[in-house]
């Protein structure tokens, strides 16, 4: 019976309408555009009713087997032709082709001629082919072999089928096609390297390889987009919702960078001066669903080439849609900091690159200094995190306006303010640089005519980065990947030049000037005196320590008091007896000394020279210095000083003396060297032996060398004095001095000092009771908000694990390390600090270990 031919079904506008403007008045019907190619508009209906009988003949002919299947098959593929291929079938032969096709997949090989079946599925409906061929896949009849099903998998992808199974739903969406459908449509398409993957064990064709299959999918999406282009040109409308979902999954799935390298490129190209192709890639992106945003915004931030091709790729994307604006403003700037500063520089241009997107720009600008001046950010986020959101600053900072400058200049000043104070009082000199340089481009910028800030810091590598991003880079210096914008290149490179030269004449006129001013005012007529004989006069430096003492204290002989510093160290080491009678004396006017001249390293030689007086005099001396740590009217230099003299002594004190002989003789004269004498050669053959016996192998079990001359630790018997009164009044708050306060950067040089001490105190009597205190006064801490002081704790808990014998550990603290090994845990997890993170992995290693080498020990 002649089927009467369907109406027409209108397209709805809420399906991805690119030009709302051409729908304002009628819509012709795809149908109707598309020349009659649906069922009911063929002449007479007698081709699909051909279909329709070859369908069924052929279904009857596979159940049956033998000869006749293959003239079926034949007849099924030239009725689908006679049709108008599979874009022209309708539901009733669509419901016919779906269990032919699952029929011809359990058929028997006889049933199935090479060729011939396969076509079937090639030049079928590709969603129902797909379907079918994975539903083989996964359950295969016991007549085909999962190879063959495979072999039919890679022809599909290699002729293209999936860009005509995505065109096909596509222009079903636009006729309200089943969302079940297309919803299992996506999972297959994005999810088939795994379907085969699971079921070949890896053993899959090289085409199913995820780095080969998404670009071949990108690709593929471009075909689609390109017949998109296409029909939107000849005035149909279609949707694109399909695709952009296919886009989401795949970046999801953590694909950006295979299907992305295919697609950004090809729109780049796509988009430079075709307005119908920058709408399909802005609808393309806003399509996708807000659960895939993220991974999509974040694909093409990271792959555009610049900031203007990013604009054209996402258009007014983070105005529009509110998960991309909360990624783009916030999440990648504020929550994240792996991204490179190529990443920033996109980011932050793609949002001043229009008007209405600038707004946010200036939002964007001022969450970060809020974030950058909170002294609770500064203090609990890595170092990491605020030098990334420093670079955010100076590129915001960068595409700011004069205009807008002006609007927000007090605000900026506040927030200079306050974001320098709290990084200046960080104990970690990376975060104090990076807050003078923020500090000082924000300054350069509020202040064009006037004084700005300028600190003292070290101008490495870090820093001229960080300072070169306050400059604009021009749109077109960042794509190089761009084959026209070598031109502009070029054509942009000789006002720089002309610049620099500007400057350079400039210059050269000061120069010029204050040459010709010298040059009045020079002294041509005065004869110089003839200085080729003088010789300096030589100062005798004093042979005593008393003399040290009052040349020291009250002698206005610039040039004794040099000579005084110089050789007060090998003073002290060759008089002991003499100093021990002085020590404490000594050791107050070296700590109070004051650099009178500009003497060159003024600073070691004091220090060397404390060193020298406290290993002389231990116990009187670090007595009166540990003392004086926690006195008042002492600047924190002195205090640190204090720390550096105990820990130098300590180390020297902790080694034998015939190493510490030869490490004073290399230290007190590190550059210079001794020159052989006119009678070097007579040790000849004493430099040959030498040689002679390095080259050599001996194979004998005697000594091959004499033993280093043992001697006793004399560390042991004042290790006590050094460190106990350091970790007593630690908690007693002073007036000019707070540990626990304003001066937590010295508690960190402290706790340093400490776990040092409790590193060098190995095999010493107090060891344990020293671990006990040290782990009560980490206990103590353990919560500091300063990274500094964090990682000295850690380093306490390493040189306490180093030092005190293991039974003793496990025997007096078996409960404090047991607490300490839970709060190890947490830090590893927890802490934003990534040095205190590896510190207290370490610790738990050293846990580990320690317990493994008492189980190997025979009880």
């Amino acid at each position: 019976m002649r089927r009467p031919p369907r109406a027409p079904v209108p397209l709805r506008p809420a399906r991805a309408v690119l030009f709302p403007e051409r729908h304002a008045g009628e819509r012709r019907p795809l149908a109707a555009a598309e020349g009659g190619r649906k069922w009911g508009r063929c002449p007479g209906g007698a081709m699909a009713a051909a279909l329709e009988r070859a369908l069924r003949e052929a279904a009857a002919a596979l159940e049956r087997g033998g000869d006749g299947a293959a003239a079926a098959l034949g007849a099924v593929r030239a009725a689908l032709a006679a049709a108008g291929g599979p874009a022209a079938l309708g539901e009733r032969e669509r419901a016919l082709f779906s269990p032919f096709l699952r029929s011809l997949a359990r058929a028997p090989r006889a049933a199935r001629p090479e060729g011939v079946w396969q076509g079937c599925f090639l030049e079928g409906p590709p969603g129902l082919a797909l379907c079918v061929l994975l539903e083989a896949l996964a359950s295969p009849g016991p007549s085909v072999h999962p190879r063959e099903v495979i072999e039919v998998l890679e022809q599909f992808l290699q002729e293209g089928r999936i860009s005509a199974l995505m065109w096909e739903v596509c222009q079903q969406q636009a006729q309200a096609g089943s969302p079940e459908l297309q919803e299992a449509l996506l999972n297959k398409i994005v999810c088939l390297p795994d379907h085969v993957s699971n079921k070949l064990q890896g053993k899959n064709p090289a085409v199913f390889f995820p780095q080969n299959y998404f670009p071949l999918l990108g690709g593929a999406v471009i075909q689609v987009l390109q017949k998109i282009s296409d029909s939107l040109r000849g005035g149909l409308d279609c949707s694109i919702s399909f695709v952009s979902h296919v886009l989401g999954k795949v970046c999801v799935h953590g694909r950006q960078k295979e299907i992305l390298s295919v697609l950004v490129p090809r729109l780049t190209d796509l988009t430079k001066s075709d307005c119908i192709w920058q709408r399909i890639c802005w609808r393309l992106v806003e399509c996708v669903p807000d659960r895939w945003m993220e991974a999509v915004v974040l694909g093409f931030v990271q792959r555009a080439p610049g900031a203007d091709v990013l604009s054209r790729l996402l258009g007014n994307l983070v105005v529009k849609n509110k998960k991309a604006q909360f990624v783009v403003t916030q999440k990648v700037l504020l929550l994240q900091y792996c991204h490179t500063t190529a990443v920033l520089q996109n980011l932050l241009g793609y949002l001043s690159l229009d008007s209405l997107r600038h707004a946010l720009l200036i939002k964007v600008l001022q969450e970060l200094l809020e974030t950058w001046g909170s002294s609770s950010a500064v203090k609990h986020s890595p170092p990491e995190q605020q030098q990334y959101i420093s670079k955010a600053i100076l590129i915001c900072l960068s595409h700011l306006k004069e205009p807008e400058i002006e609007s927000c200049r007090q605000e900026l000043l506040t927030s200079m303010m306050e974001g320098v104070k709290c990084h200046l009082d960080s104990n970690l000199p990376q975060i104090r640089r990076l807050g003078m340089i923020v500090a000082e481009s924000i300054s350069s910028k509020i202040n064009t005519d006037g004084p700005v800030l300028k600190f003292q810091y070290e101008e490495d590598e870090e820093a001229r980065e960080l300072k070169s991003l306050l400059v604009q880079t021009p749109p077109f210096c960042v794509v190089p990947s761009l084959p026209d914008d070598k031109n502009e290149k070029a054509d942009a490179a000789p006002p720089l030049v002309l610049e620099s030269n500007k400057k350079s004449h400039t210059t050269a006129l000061v120069m010029s000037d204050e040459e010709s001013d010298a040059e009045l005012d020079s002294d041509d007529d005065l004869i110089p005196y003839d200085m080729s004989e003088d010789k300096e006069l030589k100062i005798k430096a004093p042979v005593y320590i008393r003399d040290c003492i009052e040349v020291l204290t009250g002698s206005e002989d610039v040039d004794k008091w040099e000579a005084t510093v110089k050789t007060l160290e090998s003073l002290v080491r060759k008089n002991p007896a003499a100093t021990r009678e002085v020590s404490v004396e000594l050791a107050k006017i070296l700590l109070h000394l004051e650099e009178k001249t500009c003497i060159e390293g003024f600073v070691e030689l004091r220090q060397r020279a404390q060193v020298a007086v406290l290993t002389t005099d231990p116990i009187p001396v670090a007595k009166y210095l540990t003392s004086q740590f926690y006195s008042l009217n002492y600047s924190l230099r002195q205090r640190m000083d204090i720390l550096d003299v105990l820990v130098l002594a300590a180390q020297e004190l902790s080694y034998p003396k015939s190493h510490r002989k030869t490490k004073h003789s290399g230290a007190q004269n590190p550059c210079i060297q001794l020159l052989p004498g006119s009678d070097s050669s007579k040790d000849w053959r004493r430099i040959v032996d030498e040689r002679i016996k390095s080259k050599t192998r001996r194979f004998a079990t005697g000594q091959s060398q004499a033993e280093l001359a043992s001697s006793p630790n004399e560390f042991n018997s004042v290790v006590g004095h050094f460190f106990f009164p350091l970790i007593q009044h630690f908690d007693r708050p002073l007036t000019t001095f707070d540990l626990l306060g304003e001066d937590h950067f010295v508690l960190g040089r402290l706790v340093h000092t400490l776990a040092i001490l409790m590193y060098l105190a190995v095999n010493t009597v107090a060891v344990t009771a020293m671990g006990k205190a040290l782990l009560e006064f980490v206990w103590a801490l353990r919560f500091h908000t300063d990274s500094y002081v964090r990682q000295g704790l850690l380093s306490c808990i390493s040189s306490m694990l180093l030092s005190v014998p293991t039974e003793r550990l496990l025997q007096d603290m078996t409960e404090e390390l047991l607490e300490t090994q839970s709060w190890l845990g947490d830090v590893v997890e927890k802490d934003p600090d990534g040095d205190c993170r590896r510190l207290a992995l370490q610790n738990l290693l050293l846990m580990e270990n320690l317990k493994k080498k008492l189980k190997t020990v025979p009880s």
